[in-house]
């Protein structure tokens, strides 16, 4: 391990939680309308749960793991999430996947990783004892 390893987490989740954090701004302010018709449009079944869902994980999710708060649970919704669009949207549509495939790794990474150091998690845990 190095010098530079604790901050590897922080990093990470600025990037992925950034990216998600974009998309998910977007999708909240074209509305849930516009999500469910997307994915409506695409063949998802129970797109308006769904268009819910994906805008929870990418603006309340993407803001947690900025922060550094509950980071591992709402990375693996993100891995998730990049596992469905990448299987059920990208490929049959035959998209590209690079992006997808970043943020899958992004999360999964930050499962593995958690938190970090440099977290509002670590903070409120040292505040608190």
């Amino acid at each position: 391990m190095n010098a530079l390893t604790p901050y590897a987490a922080f990093f990470m989740r600025l990037a992925v939680g950034g990216v998600f954090l974009v998309h998910g701004v977007t999708k909240f302010h074209r509305g849930i309308p516009a999500t469910t018709a997307f994915l409506h449009d695409v063949g998802f079944p129970f797109a308006v749960v769904f268009a819910i869902i994906l805008i929870a994980v990418e603006t309340i999710g993407a803001a947690c793991v900025v922060l550094g708060i509950f980071t591992r649970f709402w990375a693996l919704c993100m891995a998730l999430e990049m596992i469905v669009a990448i299987l059920a949207v990208k490929l049959p549509h035959g998209g590209n996947i690079e992006l997808e495939g970043l943020l899958f790794a992004g999360a999964i990474t930050l499962v593995a990783l958690g938190d970090g150091p440099l977290s509002i998690a670590v903070k409120l845990k040292h505040s608190s004892t």
